[in-house]
């Protein structure tokens, strides 16, 4: 008994010792910057809570029912069954001086808007985990860090939150020498200045915050999701979507999100969009607060007023029990029945942002 109990110690004090120590985990707000979010209505009891009161436990049975699926499950349509071919990137589209959008999966982009290269929620890296060799789920397609060799100048990267899915440690240490900013929600700025960057380039918003990028405008919306990286962290930094503005293309960004009446709040402040990407895949009835369902996007779509849209968070990992196409499919269908017009780009694709962009399908999915 007491050689067993020694054992669990020393493996407990390992963990924390590895959590605290392996950067990958990120950083934790200062006391300081905790009272300054005590004074914010989105922040109670030491941690940050959605815009409506939202219970983010599936208890007992969910856990048990996951556990079930997971050990048990036959559907052999959760992943592609061989790797996702990556078109041919065009380079010469993405450094032009046109408003486009370059798609690699996932939620991860690359925006261009008034000569502006924007990166957004960039993870390159073959699994979506704290560690490379297990965890998470493997990309679908080849390994993406070697673009960023390529890639121009980026003027600024914007994190939607701190999930390893959307803030990915290997891709920002090799992005940093070629970004002039990052722009956060609260509290994510602490994991980017562990890995390295300047204090000085960092802009953390709240919601609602709006501020001037180079004659953008840029603002962090609400968002109903969750936050954290390691086991005691959850929810100490703030997630949300992005509003940007340019001279000729308005563009929202959801960022991870349940459906609520944000979307129409938003779309009342800051609409219409010229594009919508929207939060639309890794969804669960146990856990419906915290990811859309295909047709919730295009409702939210419609919320926004928008006038073209875009299904994100799907085609790079599974992280849920449906097949991994099922998202696009339900997306396009709903769109179909409701006179939206959704885009769905290769991975890869640069997509010109110039008012043509219909029909842009190619479903490449089908396998």
């Amino acid at each position: 008994m007491l050689y067993t109990f020694a054992v669990l110690i020393v493996l407990c004090v390992a963990i924390l010792l590895f959590i605290n120590m392996y950067p990958v985990f990120g950083g934790n707000p200062s006391r300081e910057q905790q009272e300054v979010y005590e004074g914010f209505d989105n922040y109670q009891n030491g941690q940050f809570v959605n815009q409506v009161p939202t219970e983010m436990g599936m208890g007992i049975t969910g856990m048990l029912s996951i556990i079930r699926d997971s050990l048990f499950s036959d559907d052999n349509d959760r992943s592609p069954t061989e790797d996702i071919p990556v078109s041919e990137i065009g380079w010469d589209q993405i450094k032009s001086e046109e408003d486009s959008l370059t798609w690699f999966g996932h939620s991860t982009f690359l925006l261009s808007i008034d000569n502006k290269k924007i990166f957004v929620d960039p993870m390159l890296r073959p699994r979506a985990s704290p560690v490379s060799f297990v965890g998470g789920s493997k990309r679908y397609s080849e390994d993406l860090l070697s673009i960023i060799g390529e890639l121009p100048s980026i003027d600024a990267v914007f994190i939607t939150h701190d999930h390893y899915d959307h803030l990915d440690y290997a891709s920002i240490l090799q992005l940093n020498r070629k970004v002039s900013h990052y722009f956060v929600p609260l509290g994510v700025g602490v994991h980017l200045i562990r890995w390295g960057v300047e204090e000085e380039k960092i802009t953390e918003l709240n919601w609602w915050d709006e501020t001037d990028f180079q004659g953008l405008t840029v603002t962090l919306t609400p968002a109903k999701h969750y936050s954290g990286r390691g086991l005691f962290n959850r929810n100490s930094t703030l997630w949300g979507g992005w509003v940007i503005l340019g001279e000729n293309t308005r563009f929202f960004t959801s960022g991870d999100s349940g459906y609520d009446e944000h979307f129409k709040e938003v779309g009342e402040r800051y609409g219409p969009f010229d594009i919508t990407l929207l939060d639309g895949g890794q969804y669960d009835d146990r856990w419906d607060w915290v990811h859309m369902t295909p047709e919730e996007a295009v409702q939210a779509h419609l919320d926004l007023m928008g006038e073209n849209m875009m299904l994100i968070h799907w085609g790079a990992f599974t992280l849920a029990y449906h097949d991994w196409s099922e998202p696009i499919e339900r997306a396009l269908a709903e769109a179909e029945n409701t006179a939206v017009n959704i885009i769905a780009p290769n991975i890869g694709e640069t997509v010109l942002l110039n008012g043509d962009f219909f029909n842009v399908i190619s479903r490449w999915w089908e396998l």
